[in-house]
């Protein structure tokens, strides 16, 4: 498939595409609306007093701290941790189901952990968390060990004061002495201060020492030692549902639903859609596209006649163009028109591509060849108590005098069924067919057939031998490839003249591009012509007098239609 063609896809299937982002978003939006709201709240812990407290922290003291807190993560969500939690609160509900609301998590690179829980009330998130942190503080290993270690900061310190006072104090004797030995003149008497002052000096050094051990004592701790560093705050807003997340997220997942089911009927549709559907399945070219036509009965059908300056109505005159560009070095007077099945609307397109030729200024005869289920008088709103079938039985001579009937449009006449004969393959093979077609030729310039399907019955055989193009119609949707593979191959075995095929009421949708391909002109209210697009345009009379000059009718006009054809291949 080309790109063109996957746009084709999205485009016939965009109506189910959006319905079902639509509905899987709806659905995800009613789903979260009805969702009861969620909301977290975290506690943060610190592993380790001197890691809290030391600036010169190693990288071992921090490891140790990590692989603390690892132990912490694990305790947090334990039966203990969590059992005298819901003690302490008065919880009515047991460990294992709050264990499920209830996340442990290391901040990376730091000796810091987080204790997280999910609650519908703000206010229990933030009791929660923080009972959770409070009792993993009770129950560290350190715990127990805090009321001994208080009473022994208290003896340590009253230690450190009562050095400190001595240091002091041996101090100043040092410094009175110092003053003394600056004055002393005999040798014993300095020699006596100068052993004063290094007793002294001796003594500082040993309470120096011991205030440093003490001190250390009290401001080393624990590594094992865990703190809350920040309380679990009020939550403000909800973590679940997110609705705007769901709704996107449903939506997306229901449009690649709907895309991925577009393409696989696509795939698995085996009709044809598109004109060029005839060539990749039928090798036959695509002689037109006509659009969905509007209104129901045959009165709405003849478009041509109804609504010239429709886009429909354009279609045909450019199904017209084309019969002719296809037959340039020999052209077709006669055609006959079928379809591979019933109902795919070779009728209608009949009697307006016999519109479309009188419009441009031939003389032309539509002639209802269907002698089982004819139409073509209630197209045209005519009698058919007389017809071809009378032509064809009637004594000697075949002639459709007095057997056609005049229409509203000048050039036009319209040859009837007729009664429905109980032998129509035998009455279109005759002798007579073939004279009555041949004296149509000679007082016409277009001779239309409109046949029954190729498929059904044989009589489109028969009568595609004796034309000079056969015109495959088939109806966007509904004509399967195989049966216009089988028409193709049907006519081709008589040695009929295909000249391509019509792919008819064709949607807007699933035509893609060949919709506005042919959207050049519509008619407003007032029935003033309207241009829709920027393109030439040639008028009916330029048309005619270009395609009767194909007919063979009058060579004159061949050469002043040069820029008419060039905008017609355009249009082809």
């Amino acid at each position: 498939m080309t790109l063109r063609q996957y746009f084709a896809v999205i485009w016939r299937w965009l109506w189910l595409i959006v319905l079902a982002g639509a509905v899987a978003g709806g659905a995800a939006y009613a789903s979260s609306q009805s969702m009861p709201r969620v909301y977290q709240s975290t506690t943060t812990l610190m592993v380790g007093q001197k890691v809290m407290r030391d600036p010169n922290v190693t990288a071992q003291d921090l490891y140790v701290s990590q692989q603390l807190a690892q132990t912490y993560i694990q305790m947090a969500t334990r039966q203990p941790i969590l059992q005298a939690t819901i003690e302490a609160l008065g919880l009515k509900e047991d460990w294992t189901s709050l264990r499920g609301r209830v996340n442990a998590s290391p901040v990376q690179g730091t000796a810091l952990l987080q204790v997280s829980v999910l609650d519908t009330s703000p206010e229990w998130a933030v009791a929660i968390a923080d009972e959770i942190a409070r009792q993993m503080i009770l129950q560290s290993p350190t715990a127990p060990e805090e009321a001994q270690r208080a009473k022994h900061r208290a003896f340590v310190e009253q230690q450190i004061a009562d050095l400190q006072a001595k240091i002091e104090a041996a101090q100043q004797q040092v410094a009175e002495l110092e003053k003394q030995l600056g004055g002393a003149f005999s040798a014993r008497q300095i020699q006596d201060l100068q052993g004063q002052i290094n007793v002294l000096q001796n003594q500082i050094n040993t309470w120096q020492a011991n205030y440093a051990q003490l001190l250390n004592f009290i401001e080393g701790g624990s590594p094992n030692y865990l703190a809350v560093i920040e309380p679990a705050q009020l939550p403000t807003e909800p973590v679940s549902p997110r609705t705007s997340m769901n709704v996107l997220l449903a939506a997306s997942i229901g449009v690649l639903l709907a895309l991925g089911a577009a393409f696989l009927l696509d795939y698995l549709d085996d009709t044809i859609k598109s004109p060029d559907d005839l060539v990749t399945t039928a090798g036959l070219t695509p002689l037109g596209a006509i659009t969905r036509m509007r209104g129901e009965g045959y009165e709405n059908k003849l478009v041509t006649m109804r609504h010239p300056r429709s886009s429909v109505a354009e279609a045909y005159r450019t199904l017209r163009t084309n019969i002719q560009f296809s037959t340039l070095d020999k052209p077709a007077r006669t055609l006959l028109v079928t379809s591979p099945s019933a109902l795919e609307g070779k009728s209608v397109t009949s009697a307006n591509l016999a519109v479309s030729m009188a419009q441009a200024g031939f003389k032309t005869v539509l002639v209802d060849a269907d002698l089982r289920r004819p139409v073509q008088h209630k197209i045209f709103g005519l009698s058919n108590q007389q017809g071809l079938t009378n032509a064809l039985l009637q004594p000697g001579e075949p002639s459709a005098d007095g057997h056609l009937q005049s229409t509203e449009i000048e050039n036009l006449r319209v040859l009837t069924s007729g009664p429905i004969p109980p032998n129509p393959s035998e009455l279109l093979g005759s002798a007579k067919m073939q004279a009555l077609l041949q004296r149509l030729k000679e007082e016409y310039e277009v001779v239309i057939f409109d046949s029954p399907p190729a498929l059904v019955v044989t009589d489109a055989s028969v009568l595609a031998t004796r034309v000079d193009g056969v015109v495959i119609v088939t109806d966007s949707g509904h004509t399967r490839r195989d049966t216009v593979v089988r028409a193709r191959e049907a006519l081709r075995k008589v040695g009929a003249n295909l000249l391509g095929g019509v792919v008819n009421r064709l949607s807007p949708r699933s035509g893609g591009y060949y919709y506005y391909y042919y959207y050049y002109y519509a008619a407003d209210g007032n029935g003033e012509q309207k241009r829709k697009r920027k393109k030439k345009h040639t008028n009916h009379s330029e048309q005619g007098g270009f395609l009767r000059g194909l007919f063979g009718r009058s060579q004159e006009h061949t050469g002043s239609s040069g820029e008419g054809r060039t905008e017609n291949v355009q249009h082809s």
